[in-house]
């Protein structure tokens, strides 16, 4: 039977209606543009707008940046970096959030009020520096992975996710002989797929999208990630006035320098927009994890 609503409630589905969708438009209008702006010739995007002839388009913009071969190589060290990343992310904050869910914990509460205090007071960007440096991670892939590995945030929502796992089950493996391990790997881990995969993505798109690590810690150009190549080609195809005294030469290189840049952008953007679908269904649950019932 069909629901009678109120003219009240019309209105406010209506105006729920008109939000959400306008709120749809301005995620979508822009990465609409922006797709088609990496492939249109920059000249006829500033003087007519988007185009959807195809005699407008071009592909000069990604031949330029594929051709670079720092381009590949930096493409792979992104991947590497944000798969690393948060395999150690994830790790370390499921093993501690389950350990602090476990009320069975000498000293929980201490632990976790020293991991609340990091979240409010750091040491600092020199600080943090001379740490690296000391321990010998400057200029390897492991002073990008490791400093920020551990979050404190993720903990909280991984031993939220655990409390909510009911105890009769890990008391009834406990009964049959199972060992601390045994229940960790064979219960509470196939039930955690939610969180672990929300904790996963949040870790990936945050390395994915980082760069300020790599430029203060890695020197190598080989070491460099995706997101430090693109702001080098980025600024080698910039030029400040005064620099060049040809008007051609400078209206060229600001044309190739406006097509790479949104080329740049689809080609940083497409792994994430690729894989967010698979994560989707478990970002759903992952997400409402402490919220009430």
């Amino acid at each position: 039977m069909a629901v009678k609503h109120s003219r009240f409630d019309r209105f406010l589905l209506t105006l729920i209606g008109i939000f959400l969708t306008l709120a749809v438009l301005i995620v979508v209008v822009p990465l609409v543009y922006i797709i088609v702006a990496s492939f249109m010739d920059p000249t006829v995007l500033l003087s007519k707008g988007l185009s959807f002839n195809l005699s407008d388009w071009s592909l000069e913009g990604y031949k330029k940046i594929l051709s670079n071969p720092a381009m590949v190589r930096g493409f792979g060290n992104a991947v590497f970096y944000s798969a690393a990343f948060a395999f150690v992310t994830v790790t370390v904050s499921v093993c501690a959030g389950y350990a602090l869910s476990e009320n069975r914990l000498a000293g929980r509460h201490v632990f976790m009020t020293l991991f609340i205090i990091t979240m409010f007071f750091g040491g600092g960007l020199i600080p943090t520096y001379l740490l690296v440096r000391e321990l010998g991670m400057l200029n390897t892939v492991w002073a990008v992975i490791i400093p920020g590995a551990v979050n404190v945030w993720n903990i909280i929502l991984s031993r939220t996710f655990f409390k909510g796992i009911p105890n009769e089950l890990k008391e009834a493996a406990n009964v049959d002989g199972a060992s601390d391990m045994r229940i960790f790997f064979g219960i509470v881990l196939p039930l955690s797929k939610p969180i672990i995969f929300v904790l996963a993505l949040y870790a990936f798109v945050g390395q994915w999208n980082a760069f300020f690590d790599a430029m203060i810690y890695l020197e190598d150009p080989k070491l460099h990630p995706l997101q430090l190549v693109l702001r080098s080609i980025l600024i080698q195809n910039q030029a400040a006035p005064g620099m060049i005294n040809d008007q051609l030469a400078m209206a060229e290189l600001k044309r190739l320098s406006e097509m790479i840049k949104y080329s740049a952008i689809v080609i940083s953007s497409l792994p994430l927009l690729v894989m967010y679908p698979f994560f989707q269904k478990y970002f759903e649950k992952g997400v409402m994890v402490g919220s009430l019932k």
